[in-house]
Formats: C-alpha cells, structure tokens, sequence
C-alpha cells in the first residue's frame, strides 16, 4: 500500500518522504525524554548495539550489493566502483570528523574532536549524531534515485525497506541525545528539541543524494558505496565503540546481530 502510494511521486520527493519518515522516527525516539530522566547503560548498549547492526546489513544488503550489480553491466570491472566509493565515503566521514566539532556520549567536553570551539555541550552531542545522519540520510536518497535509474538491481520496496531499517535504529539514536540531555540539566522539552533536531540533516542529504544521482546517473554504483562506505565508518569510529563501554558487552553484540537480522530480513523480504 505504502509503495503504490509511493509510486505517484517524483523520486526526489520519494526520498523526501522517506526521510522524513526516518527524521520522525528520531523525534519519536528524543520523545522518551518526556517520560524518563535516565537510561540505564545496559540498555542504551543494546540500543546502540543494534543501531550497528542495522547500518552494517543496509552497507551491503541495500547498497553494496546493489553497486556491484550495477557495475556488471558496464564495461568497468565490477570491484572497481564498489572499492572506490566505499573508501571515498569512509574518506569524506573521516574528514568531517576532524573538522566538524562534536563529543561523543559520556566523554567530558575536553575531549571533543574537531576544530576547537566554545559551543555547549550540548550542542556538541547533538553533533555527534548529526553525524551518524549524513551518510544514512544520503544512503535512502541514494536507493530511490537508483529506482529512478530504472536498474533491474534496484526497487522501490528495496527503497523503503532501507528506510524503515534505517528508520528503526533512529529510534535509540533520539533517545541517546535527548535523555542524556535531560541528566545534565535540561527542561524535558529543551532535550526533546536537540534530540529531534539530530535528524534535521536526513531529508536534506536524502534529496541531495537523489538528485544527484538522477542528474548523473554514470555516478550511480560509486554514490551507493560511497554512502556504504561512510555507514561503515560511523559504525565503526563510533557506534561500536561507544556500545562496549560497559564491561558487559554480550548484551551490545547481541543487539548488533539482532539489528543486521532485521535488517536483513527487510530487505530480502521486500526488495
């Protein structure tokens, strides 16, 4: 139903519904602010666990394995795009990160990373995850201007099976920034507002992503890896790491399997 009400779009609006969608899902998420002061470390592990989870089986399921098809119709050999958009995705997080100021969660505000600045703690977390947004906002702009594409290896249903996915692990994402806020002093509705506000940049990469890849359709396989490649990155300089800072880790790695299950189930199963 979703889908054929989808199909009455132009793409570029297509992934400005989607992510949209993945933007309210982190609303959604910040909104638990308004009824809890703390979350237990346990669970915000899991939470983070599972958000890896979910953007290590889209990398591949949703935008890797798409690229490497796509490659095989052309005359290009099939690895090459594939290996130079992942790295240049990893490269350009990389990059981002040393220059945009953040700080990750439960770190004091000395050891924020990127150019030194005088901005609030708060704004800095709020950063942090505005980071993890680019590449996931870019990787559902991506898929839908592949459908557009017209390319056998890319659907619709893939599409929104990506953004469900990467809608889900927005979820604990809003949490992490709004609860923690709300320990450090804030109002309810002032957490709320910088937990949401972390999506902002989901619908705007989302478009860009399209639109780019619908004006220059040659680009198409590198901008899926690249997208994949910047996934990868965040999971790996800040999603794991952050999820293994309790001396406990199982309940982390199982929410880690738990998310890449789901997400791979999702996209099987609809695209």
């Amino acid at each position: 139903m979703i889908i054929e009400w989808l199909k009455g779009f132009d793409p570029v609006v297509q992934a400005l519904i989607a992510t949209l969608f993945t933007w309210g899902v982190t609303a959604l998420g910040a909104s638990l602010v308004f009824f809890f002061k703390t979350i237990d470390r346990k669970v915000l592990n899991g939470m983070l666990g599972f958000a890896a989870g979910v953007m290590i089986a889209a990398s591949f399921w949703s935008l890797l394995a798409p690229a490497i098809a796509m490659a095989e119709l052309t005359s290009t050999p099939a690895w090459v795009p594939a290996a130079v958009g992942f790295l240049a995705g990893g490269g350009f997080l990389l990059g981002v990160d040393k220059i945009l100021p953040h700080l990750h969660l439960n770190l004091p505000i000395e050891e924020a990373e990127g150019i030194k600045t005088s901005w609030q703690r708060s704004v800095l977390l709020v950063l942090a995850i505005t980071l993890h947004n680019i590449p996931e906002g870019l990787a559902v702009g991506v898929a839908f201007g592949a459908v557009a594409a017209n390319l056998p290896s890319a659907s619709l249903a893939g599409a929104v099976a990506l953004a469900i996915g990467i809608g889900i692990q927005n979820f604990p994402e809003g949490a992490a920034v709004s609860i923690p806020l709300r320990r450090e002093g804030f109002s309810r509705f002032k957490s709320f507002i910088y937990g949401q506000a972390s999506g902002i940049v989901e619908p705007i990469a989302g478009v860009i992503g399209a639109f780019a890849v619908i004006s220059m359709r040659p680009i198409l396989p590198y901008a899926l890896s690249f997208a994949a490649g910047a996934m990868i990155f965040v999971v790996v300089e800040e999603l794991i790491p952050e999820s293994q800072q309790d001396s406990k880790t199982d309940i982390s790695t199982i929410g880690a399997m738990l998310g890449f299950v789901i997400m791979m189930i999702l996209d099987v199963a609809l695209g």
